[in-house]
């Protein structure tokens, strides 16, 4: 189990969390993250010569997407994946997980915010993690508005046992949030029926924007709220997913709004690739290096 002490310690390390641009923040450490969604056929065949490739690149943070339903980190317990990302001089402060009522060929899927939470915490403090985050709800998970605020309740939840061991819950969105449910949005519900200190948010900026919406819209309505961001582009003329600062998201003033937000994190994802995933999120570095740095 997480003791104090432990906690203690491994926050002192975490605490002086680094940032992206001094100009707009305080600290000078520069991280650059990949969801490894984005690479995830190759992490699947070969996880440590893919993550190799990925700090080859220059990205130095990371955000998982596969401890749930295996509790495990890429085929590897807790101490030898966070031995791993040290290895390449990387941290990985965020990984995704899920609500847990979806079964997997009728079983039900631990490591989930409903089955054996405790030990995916437990096991998120041994690599360092500082954001377990809800990635996603399968369409039987949504609902109508009643369903999200029984959803906010068990956010919650959630949040409360990962603040016993010094860890941040947040929530990663996509478009079907901000669909209204009768009178009501659920992204709203979800934002307005949490607690604002258990719950965070991690905005995925293409979703939000295909929704319609702005970020620096809900910056300025929910300040502080955003310590995660998801940075992928969308296709000027189809609409799809492209390489960061290929399309029409004007990325320039959405991280102006990053100290409004309370931005700590951000993550390249880009759900699919024209070719290679490694050519795109090479693209996407040098854009982000060369123009958000």
């Amino acid at each position: 189990m997480i003791n104090r002490r432990s906690f203690i310690r491994s926050a002192s390390v975490l605490g002086a969390t680094p940032f992206l641009n001094a100009s707009w923040l305080t600290a000078s450490s520069r991280y650059i993250g990949i969801q490894l969604y984005t690479v995830r056929d190759d992490m699947q065949k070969d996880p440590k010569g893919t993550l190799r490739k990925v700090a080859a690149i220059g990205y130095n943070s990371l955000e998982g997407a596969t401890y749930t339903g295996s509790q495990k980190f890429y085929g590897m317990g807790a101490l030898e994946f966070s031995k791993l990302v040290k290895g390449l001089n990387c941290i990985m402060p965020s990984a995704h997980y899920r609500l847990g009522e979806d079964k997997d060929k009728g079983n039900t899927v631990n490591g989930t915010m409903l089955h054996e939470w405790d030990k995916a915490v437990e096991d998120a403090h041994k690599v360092g993690i500082q954001y377990m985050v809800c990635a996603f709800l399968s369409v039987p998970e949504r609902g109508n508005a009643d369903r999200y605020k029984y959803l906010a309740d068990e956010f919650n939840k959630a949040g409360e046992k990962c603040k016993q061991a010094g860890i941040q819950f947040a929530y990663h969105n996509h478009d079907f949030e901000f669909i209204k449910q009768g009178d009501a949005v659920p992204y709203d519900i979800l934002l307005n029926q949490t607690d604002k200190d258990l719950v965070k948010m991690e905005l995925d900026l293409y979703w939000v924007k295909k929704a319609g919406h702005d970020p620096i819209d809900l910056f300025n309505k929910h300040p502080g709220r955003f310590p995660l961001w998801h940075v992928k582009d969308m296709d000027k003329t189809s609409g799809d997913f492209t390489e960061v600062g290929n399309g029409n998201i004007d990325f320039k003033k959405i991280f102006a709004s990053a100290k409004q937000s309370g931005m700590k994190y951000f993550f390249v994802e880009q759900d699919k690739c024209p070719g290679s995933p490694f050519d795109s999120i090479s693209k996407s570095f040098a854009y982000i290096k060369g123009n958000l740095g």
